[in-house]
């Protein structure tokens, strides 16, 4: 029996034993594999939060099924946003699940295939966590105590080094992702022994090896809505300001313009068209940080998404490396539904 198919069984096995199984919901076994992400797909017609939850279920669904692994693009950030909005449906049951199974079965027998897999899921079930049931799952413990085992002298984490910005270029994300995980985890994880000396390492690291761009800085600000001494108050008020220096004219902010990088394929980057990505992980960091709802900035953004959204439900973004699959698009839909979401009373929805 390979992996997929025990995976398939154990999810199926444990929706029968508790009756959630409900056949009128996407699920693994009945998705609707979406279409590439291309930057000519038609605009819609209208508006529609519920086609851009529809289009991350059936997205982390077919990835969970066809890839059987995580992806900072897709399941991963599906399983931030989903909770967002209702974590009571069966993708959202079928993936979480699929993420423990991993932990808990894959990883004693082949280990994690990267020391990123560890951070990057310990972040996810924290997050997780904490906005389904509040309180620190047995496997989200056992996942964030195993991310101090990945980490280097220097506070460090080898992180996955594919030229594919931000989540997959440089070590600066997966510190600051682990630092997230921390941050939100609940139960007062943050205050353990193993926790607090993995911070001074993450901190010590952050330190010596300051943010290069916006979207470092983006992160890090993320980070100090949960945990002290990662900014100051001052350093927070400028990236607020900095962050909020960066929006076009039509409302958006665009990808290139937060995270400068010379693109793999050596076409020229487009710093000044607004994007999916850049807009719904803006707004979103800066309503954690505080920035009101009713801010003219936030308003601008929010609109610039209910106008931007795709037939499809997602919202475009082009890759950051080479004009290929664009998955940036999956989770810059993600971080628009929880930027649309953060803003619910001036969503429109």
């Amino acid at each position: 029996m390979n992996l997929r198919t025990f995976l398939l069984l154990a999810i199926a096995a444990s929706f029968v034993l508790h009756g959630n199984a409900r056949a009128d919901e996407p699920n693994l076994k009945s998705y609707k594999a979406p279409s590439d992400n291309k930057a000519d797909e038609p605009m819609a017609k209208q508006y529609s939060f519920e086609r851009a939850v529809s289009f991350l279920d059936h997205a982390a669904l077919q990835w969970t099924d066809k890839r059987e692994c995580f992806a900072c693009h897709t399941n991963y950030a599906y399983l931030y946003a989903r909770p967002l909005v209702s974590p009571k449906v069966q993708a959202h049951d079928e993936v979480r699940q699929a993420l423990e199974n991993m932990v808990t079965k894959r990883w004693p027998e082949k280990k994690p295939r990267w020391d990123a897999e560890v951070v990057a899921s310990a972040a996810a079930l924290a997050f997780n966590d904490a906005h389904t049931t509040k309180k620190l799952h047995p496997v989200t413990r056992t996942t964030l105590d195993r991310m101090w085992t990945v980490q280097r002298k220097d506070g460090g984490i080898n992180w996955l080094l594919c030229k594919w910005p931000p989540m997959e270029n440089d070590d600066h994300y997966g510190v600051t992702l682990a630092a997230l995980a921390v941050g939100v985890a609940p139960d007062g994880y943050a205050k353990t022994v193993q926790a607090q000396k993995g911070l001074e390492g993450l901190r010590g690291y952050l330190k010596k090896n300051p943010p290069q761009n916006l979207h470092h800085k983006g992160m890090i600000l993320w980070v100090a809505t949960y945990l002290d001494g990662f900014m100051s108050k001052n350093e927070k008020e400028l990236t607020i300001k900095e962050l909020l220096g960066k929006q076009l004219p039509n409302g958006g902010w665009s990808s290139p313009a937060l995270f400068p990088w010379q693109r793999g394929d050596k076409k020229e980057p487009e710093p000044k068209l607004a994007d999916g990505y850049a807009t719904g992980f803006t707004i979103y960091v800066l309503r954690q940080a505080g920035v009101p709802a009713i801010n003219p900035a936030i308003g601008k953004g929010i609109a610039w998404l209910k106008s931007n959204q795709r037939e499809s439900g997602r919202w475009y973004t082009r890759s950051l490396f080479r004009d290929n699959k664009h998955y940036l698009s999956h989770v810059g839909s993600a971080f628009a539904v929880m930027a649309l979401q953060s803003c619910e009373a001036t969503a429109g929805r």
